[in-house]
């Protein structure tokens, strides 16, 4: 948790104002003389850490709990700083009458007040006006910092919590009153300077620095319920059926009766989510952003939270965001939104505007990357018209991974293959924690980050892609189960599948190490409970990509060979379609990264000889891949048009495969039952004294 908030600590906090700025200037080049304004920040920041529970033991409430109060008190302490050298600048005695009497009014308040600073800070003199008000905001944020420091070091603290700032708006508002002042005292310049950075600053990142989004799967939350309704002897929740789900949920929102009191018998997993609402209930509002529901497949699972936020007493509700992964679930998708915005109760509690997730990792996982991008596609144009149909504001949150296999790829170019129609000027994205680094990792790598953002954000707005043909969509319809209907084959379906890939690549080796925030299956199982990450990462590791490619060579084969002129038709889809060129050109790439010839190597060292044959066939439909690809590409060789990343690559394949090498030798060792038994001590003692002898 520290490693990741000192991004926003080192990097982050001093990129945000800078970029501002930067659109300010952008502004005025094209004849806006009006600045951003500072309450209306334009990109805003969430995270993960701590609160992402989706089949993680380690994230418990207390440590959901001490994440937040870590994170306020590192917001209170960078405010501080803010504060004091605001207070350095701000030294000037003239000032509007407002300001004025509120800063007599501090000053005899305060007058016998002790202070907790430097003797130079005890006393600010009544004709500094500026520095009385900014020294009442220091001291509330010092109480503040104080105050979280001693709960999360001992769960208690001496600190008044009316001594403290509870909102944002009890820093802002000191903070406007100073910079009206200044523009009323003709000292807008120094207005614009330094406090209009810190407003900007305070807007974007709150009290709380980075609100936390809570995670958890839609099962964790169906096991409270099935607990309450057996408790209550009304039924299995269960096993009732999605429309009798929906029908108790919202006779009980709809009600005022407690639902369960503290003798609720619990197990072990029902204590840990209703305990992860009640931090929510005790900790102030603006420590959270959303509350995610992994495996969302219907409106019950909603709802199901809607009701657990109310019986757990959450004052201020989390905005409840489903997460759709698989194909089946981002195909009904639609179908579920537009029943919640049928209920009258759900439509209320939105006003206006929803949120919904949807998974890159879980559905390339579960049906390969062809068919899961064109199904995120077309998910998120029925969404949008779904929205549009009930006068809705939906916000797509897109959960792409740092890899191809994951959704990766370039952010501009991520951005402007998105649907017409489906942004409008916001959108939500993740950024993990394998690509943080060189998207946050330096001050410079975050105003480009932002930038990039920002610039394909207005550009698909103002310039929308091109919608695709009736007769592309129809084709890659077509393409699209042919190539599920491969992937699933080979990775669900052949008898032996799973043992090959435990064998051909380092997944066992890496479940064993100390690598990664979560285990690497959600439970004991094949390929589907594991988690996307392990299942991209091994094949990564051998340089053979299986998730990204599988799926495009039989979807293409299968299409000219019905007709020789859907080649056309794909070329012109390749060249005029946003979408498919970026498809296909993020393909192409990891075919430049792999190495058909370094997977045959893992095959044969670590291999069994049955198992072999199908690693060959395997290989075989790999570049069988590629060329159709080319051919589609109309490309002669691979990364034909990225002449930049193609020299790259090609200077570091040395490198890498050398590493390749040494990984694939090293786990045929580690293999050998042999390898971890003791073997005799080398007699180094006798070498030695031979040598002793050979010396005198």
């Amino acid at each position: 948790m520290r490693a990741g908030m000192s991004y926003f600590h080192e990097t982050i906090w001093k990129g945000v104002p800078k970029f501002l700025r930067r659109v300010d200037t952008a502004l005025k080049n094209i004849g806006i003389n009006e600045r951003v304004p500072y309450n209306a920040p334009l990109i805003q920041f969430s995270s993960w850490m701590g609160g992402d529970r989706d089949g993680n033991p380690r994230v418990t409430p207390e440590v959901t709990r001490d994440v937040c109060l870590l994170a306020r008190m590192m917001a209170a302490n960078l405010y501080c700083s803010q504060i004091e050298d605001l207070m350095f600048e701000l030294s000037m005695w003239r000032c509007s009458d407002e300001l004025r009497i509120r800063a007599d009014e501090l000053h005899r308040s305060t007058k016998k007040d002790a202070k907790h600073y430097i003797e130079f800070w005890k006393k600010v003199p009544p004709n500094e006006p500026y520095r009385v008000i900014l020294s009442d905001v220091r001291d509330k944020l010092y109480n503040t910092r104080e105050r979280s420091r001693e709960l999360l070091s001992s769960g208690h603290s001496d600190v008044p919590e009316e001594a403290t700032l509870t909102s944002v708006e009890q820093l802002l508002e000191p903070l406007e009153l100073c910079y009206r002042s200044l523009c009323a005292c003709g000292d807008r310049v120094i207005a614009d300077g330094s406090l209009l950075d810190f407003l900007r600053q305070v807007s974007t990142f709150g009290l709380s620095l980075v609100r936390l989004d809570i995670r958890q799967e839609s099962d964790r939350h169906t096991d409270v319920l099935d607990a309450i309704t057996t408790y209550l002897g009304i039924g299995s929740y269960r096993e009732w059926p999605e429309e009798r789900r929906q029908e108790w949920l919202l006779s009980e929102l709809n009600g005022k009766r407690p639902l369960f009191g503290p003798d609720l018998p619990k197990t072990e997993e029902v204590s840990d989510v209703l305990d992860t609402f009640h931090v929510i209930a005790e900790l102030p509002a603006d420590n959270f952003g959303a509350y995610i529901i992994s495996m969302a497949t219907a409106p019950s699972d909603v709802l199901a939270v809607e009701l657990l936020q109310r019986e757990c007493y959450v004052k201020t509700p989390l905005r409840v965001v489903p997460l759709f992964e698989k194909l089946a679930d981002l195909e009904a998708a639609p179908a579920a939104l537009a029943r919640l915005f049928s209920i009258d109760w759900y439509r209320q509690r939105i006003n206006g505007k929803q949120e919904v997730m949807i998974g890159y990792s879980d559905s390339g996982k579960d049906a390969g990357r062809l068919s899961a991008a064109w199904q995120l596609y077309k998910a998120q144009e029925e969404l949008i018209k779904v929205a549009k149909d009930f006068g809705v504001k939906l916000t797509m949150f897109h959960g792409r991974g740092g890899t191809v296999g994951r959704g990766g790829g370039p952010t501009h170019l991520a951005i402007l293959s998105q649907p017409p129609d489906t942004i409008h000027g916001s959108l939500r994205v993740t950024v993990q924690g394998e690509v943080i680094e060189q998207s946050f990792g330096e001050e410079h790598l975050c105003f480009r980050t932002l930038q990039r953002f920002t610039a394909a954000t207005l550009e698909h707005g103002m310039h929308p892609p091109n919608a695709p043909k009736p007769e592309w969509r129809a084709l890659l319809d077509e393409m699209a189960v042919v190539a599920t209907e491969e992937y699933r084959s080979i990775v669900f379906k052949e008898p032996r599948f799973v043992e090959y890939f435990r064998l051909a690549t380092p997944e066992t080796e890496y479940g064993r190490m100390n690598i990664g925030s979560r285990t690497s299956k959600r439970k004991p199982s094949g390929i589907e409970s594991l988690r996307a990450i392990p299942w991209i990462f091994a094949w990564t590791q051998t340089r053979f990509h299986l998730p990204v490619w599988l799926g495009f060579g039989a979807a293409f084969k299968h299409v000219l060979q019905k007709d020789i002129r859907n080649l056309h038709m794909l070329q012109e889809m390749y060249n005029e379609w946003p979408f498919f060129r970026v498809t296909i050109d993020l393909v192409e790439m990891v075919f430049a990264k792999g190495n058909p010839g370094i997977a045959a190597l893992y095959d044969k060292l670590l291999v069994s000889e049955d198992l072999q044959p199908l690693g060959e066939k395997l290989r075989t439909n790999y570049e069988e891949t590629e060329k159709l690809l080319l051919q589609v590409a109309g490309h002669r060789d691979l990364l034909e048009g990225d002449p930049y990343l193609k020299q790259r690559l090609r200077l570091r394949d040395a490198y890498i495969t050398t590493l390749n090498v040494c990984q694939a030798y090293t786990l045929k060792r580690i293999r050998d039952p042999d390898y971890h038994v003791a073997h005799p001590t080398c007699p180094r003692r006798s070498w030695t004294r031979t040598s002793r002898q050979q010396s005198s």
